[in-house]
């Protein structure tokens, strides 16, 4: 059972963001699977990597398609991707840093991350993008 699980309440409206939502989702649930079986730390810190490259990608294209439909939040957006990315970096250095894994943590942060911007620009987004 995975940490994270898609729900069309996460939506944005335009498919090719929600598609990447779903990836991105699947690939949190990876990552805590693969820390939460006590994985080597090499391999964990890949799926960090992995994770991160994927989420400043998507973080790209979601601005895209913001300023190509004028969305007037975009700097706030903007601003909360650039956080997100802080937040993974700072718990990748966390976890690399570590001699111990607390599993609830990680739950806790990735969960958190996730779910808090959905439900907050994401769903802002959507409101006023509409469906595409």
């Amino acid at each position: 059972m995975g940490l994270l699980h898609w729900d069309d309440r996460y939506s944005v409206g335009i498919a090719a963001v929600d598609h990447e939502h779903q990836e991105l989702i699947a690939l949190i649930n990876r990552l805590h699977e693969e820390a939460t079986a006590q994985g080597s730390k090499d391999a964990v810190l890949g799926f960090f990597g992995d994770l991160f490259k994927a989420i400043s990608a998507h973080f790209a294209l979601e601005e895209r398609f913001m300023r190509e439909r004028g969305y007037g939040r975009l700097t706030q957006h903007k601003n909360d991707h650039e956080r997100l990315l802080d937040e993974i970096r700072d718990l990748m250095e966390a976890y690399e840093a570590s001699s111990s894994f607390d599993d609830s943590l990680l739950a806790d942060a990735l969960d958190a991350w996730f779910s808090r911007h959905f439900e907050t620009h994401d769903a802002r987004l959507h409101k006023a993008l509409g469906a595409h």
